[in-house]
């Protein structure tokens, strides 16, 4: 969506303006602002609060939401429970499923399954997204929290903002990455040539990725392994940040590291193996592991060491 602000509406709080030119709630219009989907005179805005004045041209990247009605439960999705308990479930998501309704795919989403095994779930936080506080991408296999009461989801959503989650992945990337360990401290946003992607840019927020190498490889290409431990959850941080150093993870097309002959792999080398947290409810410590997926070990045992 694309607007020039009439005089009317001058001096009006970016927020409330995404709300009324696209029809979406407040909260969600807030959203979109915070993750940087909406854009004025070119540049991308993040402040919920900022004003825009008369002849401004806000451009809204507006998702596209499956009605609430239309989230038909679907029992044939698969829903990989590792752990549950009546406000919390724990979920090893398979590669190659999506999470959530969104552009282009409807149906057979991971909230389809978890609708048809938890359907009270319909009531818990967004709804076209419920239950869901934090998202794996599709090709990206591992370890998800999902709330099952309002209580969870309130306390999930705040302990993610608060960065009180522990949240570590196994990634392969390509070259060799000479120090045994760092942190790319670098803000990641919607990038100014491709709204598609995420990059880091000046315009973006704030994100940093702590990762150490577990070993190095030579044959048939260099390679790294290592962990990438997130201390937030920007939208494809992991393989932008691993982009900019000049490491793209492998089998990552969207960000240069797509599969080449020396190590075909049809998705990205990714995956969240680790969960830590105390429960949003009871405050028990839990801590979760998630062994590689068969294709990943496979490329692995196909290597050889540094």
């Amino acid at each position: 969506m694309k607007e020039t602000i009439p005089a009317a509406l001058d001096g009006q709080r970016i927020d409330r303006l995404v709300s009324m030119l696209t029809g979406v709630s407040r909260s969600v219009a807030a959203e979109l602002v915070d993750a940087g989907e909406v854009v004025v005179d070119g540049r991308p805005v993040t402040t919920r609060s900022s004003r825009v004045a008369e002849g401004a041209v806000v451009e809204v990247a507006v998702p596209a939401v499956v009605p609430e009605e239309e989230l038909v439960a679907d029992p044939a999705v698969p829903v990989p429970v590792v752990y549950e308990d009546p406000d919390l479930l724990v979920v090893d998501k398979p590669a190659g499923l999506v999470v959530h309704p969104g552009a282009g795919v409807g149906t057979a989403t991971l909230v389809h399954g978890l609708l048809a095994r938890y359907p009270s779930i319909a009531g818990v936080g967004q709804p076209d997204r419920p239950g869901i506080v934090h998202r794996l991408d599709k090709g990206t296999s591992g370890l998800m929290l999902v709330a099952l009461t309002p209580a969870a989801y309130e306390g999930l959503v705040a302990m993610l903002a608060a960065h009180s989650v522990q949240r570590r992945y196994r990634a392969l990337v390509w070259g060799h990455l000479e120090a045994p360990s760092g942190m790319i401290d670098a803000p990641v946003g919607r990038s100014p040539r491709d709204r598609t992607r995420m990059a880091v840019t000046v315009q973006g927020k704030p994100a940093a990725t702590y990762y150490e190498v577990i070993r190095r490889f030579d044959q048939p290409v260099p390679l790294t392994e290592l962990t990438c431990t997130l201390t937030t959850g920007r939208t494809h941080q992991i393989r932008v940040h691993m982009t900019s150093i000049g490491h793209p993870v492998v089998g990552d097309g969207r960000y240069g590291g797509g599969a080449r002959s020396t190590v075909p792999l049809s998705r990205p080398w990714l995956h969240s193996e680790h969960l830590a947290l105390d429960h949003p409810v009871s405050g028990a410590p839990l801590a979760f592991d998630s062994p590689l997926p068969p294709d990943l070990t496979a490329v692995l045992s196909s290597l050889d060491g540094a």
